[in-house]
């Protein structure tokens, strides 16, 4: 019979939400736990990318491929560049990320189980746990960030999905202290929003992105002809350039509800969580604030059991956005460049993370279209009366990522 385990803390999955509650717990001096993670997948080096805005001076400083001041937002009609002080926006790769959390799990005398998770059982006191391998875990609580499926399907239901390339240049062709955060000049598809985007590493060295907000995915050629047409799109030469990573990813932009405390002892963390904005699919920011606050709870002798990753009010107005998008009532590229015409970018940004007051949120809502946006608020409100009044219907599964090469890059938040 395969061995039993006993931990007071146990990590479902090894990937960037976890490696960030790794992190925090060390940096935040939390001792005395025996812990244990458990992923099949024993993470390293450079398999996703991550892209987020904060202030200068963070526990990730150290971390980063790449930071800039200054970002644009181009449209048909223009070219807004956008001074993001006080914060700035970051580019993280993920092989410093698990580095960090490798060393941390050493410091905490952390048990890694290289083996899937076959079910998870909470009776109120204690977590059991079975692994693929045959052995079971006993833990005290459970911080659980393997993907699964909203509690019921949403009123509105899309994908931010999206390819890029790491291209190399044989000369200087970027600029390094600019990233393009938005480029809605790419041909917009029939239902949804498509952009690109470009993160300079150096002058020869950038992450050149195509990403719809759609219901469905393309196929592979058809990432491949949108990111040409977007290098194209740049001025950027194809014979001057070596594509030397491409990263594919999907992530759910969804109003259906994530349950975070599925059961008394078990806390879902990241998109299982509820750390994705159903707007834009931004995460990693959320996972952030997750993570600071499981260690911070677990140094004072508190559960470690996070506040909701968005307030309720934010969960509402993504509805309505996402529904007023879905709906054609108003236009992807025309929504987002009122927003950072109407609004300083510092403002609009932390309203993108879920951290605005509702002064600033009702400054927001007021740039936005009235009649659309009332609209799409009505509808919404419909929808949910008639899902009260009828049964609740079986979620589908989030899409696994689309891989070529590296994992998919979150974009901030990703």
């Amino acid at each position: 019979m395969r061995s039993s385990v006993d931990v007071d803390l146990a990590l479902l999955g090894g990937g960037g939400a976890a490696s960030l509650v790794l992190a925090a717990l060390d940096r935040h001096g939390v001792r005395g736990l025996r812990m244990a993670v458990v992923d099949p997948v024993h993470r390293r080096g450079q398999d996703r990318t991550w892209a987020f805005w904060d202030r200068p001076g963070g526990d990730l400083d150290a971390l980063l491929s790449a930071s800039w001041p200054r970002a644009e937002v181009l449209t048909p009609t223009g070219r807004r560049v956008l001074d993001l002080a006080p914060l700035r926006y970051a580019m993280l790769r993920s092989g410093p990320v698990y580095e960090r959390a490798a060393a941390a799990e050493r410091r905490l005398g952390a048990t890694r189980m290289v083996t899937a998770v076959d079910t998870v059982d909470d009776d109120g006191d204690r977590v059991r746990v079975r692994t693929s391998d045959g052995r079971t875990l006993r833990a005290g609580w459970v911080l659980d960030s393997r993907p699964c499926p909203p509690a019921r399907p949403g009123r509105t239901n899309w994908l931010q999905h999206f390819r890029g390339w790491w291209l190399e240049a044989d000369a200087p062709v970027f600029d390094p202290g600019r990233a393009v955060l938005m480029d809605f000049r790419t041909p917009q598809p029939a239902r949804g929003v498509s952009f690109g985007y470009v993160l300079p590493v150096s002058d020869r060295y950038a992450l050149v992105e195509y990403t719809e907000f759609s219901p469905t995915l393309l196929t592979g050629a058809g990432y491949d002809a949108a990111l040409a047409g977007y290098r194209d799109l740049l001025g950027l030469d194809p014979a001057r350039l070596t594509v030397r990573e491409v990263e594919n990813g999907v992530i759910p932009m969804t109003d259906g509800p994530f349950v975070a405390r599925p059961s008394p002892r078990v806390v879902r963390l990241g998109t299982a969580g509820g750390a994705t904005r159903p707007s834009t699919g931004f995460t990693f920011s959320a996972m952030r604030r997750q993570a600071d606050q499981i260690a911070r709870a677990l140094a004072a002798g508190r559960p470690p059991v996070p506040r909701p990753a968005y307030p309720r009010r934010h969960r509402w107005m993504d509805a309505v956005a996402l529904r007023a998008l879905d709906r054609g009532s108003v236009g992807g590229p025309q929504f987002f460049a009122r927003l950072f015409d109407r609004n300083p970018a510092e403002r609009v940004l932390r309203f993108l993370d879920g951290t605005t007051t509702p002064a600033e949120e009702l400054a927001v809502m007021s740039s936005t279209r009235l009649r659309p946006m009332v609209t799409a608020a009505v509808g919404d409100a419909a929808h949910r009366l008639r899902d009260r009044l009828r049964p609740p219907r079986p979620a589908p599964l989030v899409p696994a990522p689309v891989r070529d090469g590296a994992s998919p890059p979150e974009r901030a938040g990703a």
